[in-house]
């Protein structure tokens, strides 16, 4: 789905007559879900590029808002507060929604995987998101964030579209002993869910804030362990672990999460996301580069 600038000012102007002077511009992003466009100096559009009814959608984008809201002003790192929902119209068939800017330069860009100060942040970060609190809620049953061998459907089908692309006896070998880890005693936690480069801002080498907030819900406390292996060399790696004090298991689960969300980067986006695919193969060369988790014997 394409929407221009000139259709998002229309959609601006009528539906919140007060940003209608704003300028509008497009944002480049490697992103896959949304359309980005700044509002002026201050606001950020998003408009949902795939299919969908437009209720389903609006409901998808209040339950972002509320998630991005409990998360907001939570932790030292700036992120994004939702601001408005807007409607469909002139020819763009769903709702969209409106939050705050973020400056800064996403860790896709300027590249902050040796620097042991960002892996302290993301350690904090991970720490303040855990201490929010579920209120009793437990994982919803979508995606990423509950028990790591229901994705043995998707994994088969990115191995087997993945023959050309990647090492995939090695693979395959390795996903056999990541499937059936168990949770151990860990209880689901807060979690971000989606800690890539892409939603991570970066300055000097630190971390400068925290896009694409909507999926803040709980899960497995080893799911945002991803940006682990999606962004950091051996060594800050390991001080991220220290940080968190993660035992061997859940590290392990930490690596399966990352395994299963890279694995469908590379072929799915080889033609039309080359960052995207270039960041799960990173990923996947550092999951085969680390050592394994071995089971303890009873």
């Amino acid at each position: 789905m394409l929407i221009s600038e000139e259709t998002v000012r229309k959609l601006v102007g009528t539906q919140f007559p007060e940003w209608a002077d704003l300028p509008v511009r497009q944002v480049r992003s490697a992103g896959t879900v949304n359309a980005i466009f700044r509002i002026g100096a201050g606001l950020t559009a998003r408009f949902p590029l795939g299919d969908g009814e437009a209720e389903a959608v609006r409901r998808e984008l209040e339950q972002e808002a509320y998630a991005a809201t409990l998360l907001h002003g939570r932790t030292r790192f700036p992120t994004p507060e939702p601001v408005a929902i807007g409607d469909p119209g002139f020819g763009y068939p769903l709702p969209w929604s409106v939050q705050t800017w973020l400056p800064g330069t996403i860790a896709t860009d300027d590249d902050p995987g040796g620097s042991e100060p960002f892996a302290r942040d993301l350690a904090e970060l991970i720490t303040a998101m855990r201490a929010v609190g579920t209120d009793g809620r437990t994982f919803g049953g979508r995606g990423r964030g509950g028990v790591i061998a229901t994705h043995e459907e998707w994994v088969q089908t990115c191995l087997s579209r993945s023959e050309r692309l990647l090492p995939v006896p090695r693979l395959r070998r390795l996903w056999e002993a990541m499937r059936d880890l168990p949770r151990g005693g860990d209880k689901d936690v807060m979690t971000h869910g989606d800690l890539m480069p892409g939603n991570l801002l970066v300055a000097g080498g630190r971390l400068a804030g925290v896009l694409d907030t909507g999926g803040f819900q709980p899960a497995d406390p080893a799911l945002d362990l991803t940006c682990a292996w999606h962004l950091l060399e051996p060594g800050p790696r390991a001080v991220l672990r220290a940080e968190l004090g993660c035992d061997d298991l859940e590290w392990a689960r930490g690596q399966a999460w990352a395994f299963e969300q890279s694995l469908g980067l590379v072929w799915y986006y080889e033609v039309s996301n080359p960052v995207m695919a270039a960041i799960g193969r990173r990923t996947l060369e550092r999951l085969l580069d680390a050592p394994r988790y071995e089971r303890p014997e009873i």
